[in-house]
């Protein structure tokens, strides 16, 4: 079973820029599909990306496209959401999660995508 576990969130104002780091342990993440949600009060946790076991495919919601880039270091076992021009819309409690599989997920996989590991989130806020 993986563990996962994020750092880098914090208050940033509206513009700026934030790295999130999704760490894993206990398994090797070359073999899983990694993504971020996030969930704002009140609403429900959506998917914001996605990407594939060996990063040859992404999905980003519509929301973000353009200012998020997802990536992955497979040798370091870890996961990045890179966020820049970031909007008050953005606040939320950012988690990673991740799945087993090799395979590649459409977007409307990652739209409705309900993934088994979850770590325990970290907060974005973004200030106008």
């Amino acid at each position: 079973q993986v563990q996962l576990v994020e750092s880098g969130g914090g208050l940033v104002q509206a513009g700026g820029s934030l790295r999130l780091s999704c760490a894993a342990s206990g398994r090797t993440i070359n073999s899983y599909a990694m993504g971020w949600f996030r969930q704002a009060p009140g609403k429900e946790r959506d998917c914001v990306t996605g990407i594939n076991s060996n990063g040859g495919r992404t999905y980003y919601a519509d929301s973000v496209k353009g200012r998020f880039t997802i990536s992955r270091d497979n040798a370091k076992n870890t996961v990045y959401l890179q966020m820049n021009s970031l909007k008050p819309e953005d606040t939320a409690v950012y988690y990673c999660a991740a799945e087993q599989t090799v395979g590649y997920y459409s977007d409307a996989y990652y739209y409705n995508w309900a993934p088994p590991y979850w770590g325990q989130g970290t907060q974005v806020t973004v200030s106008s």
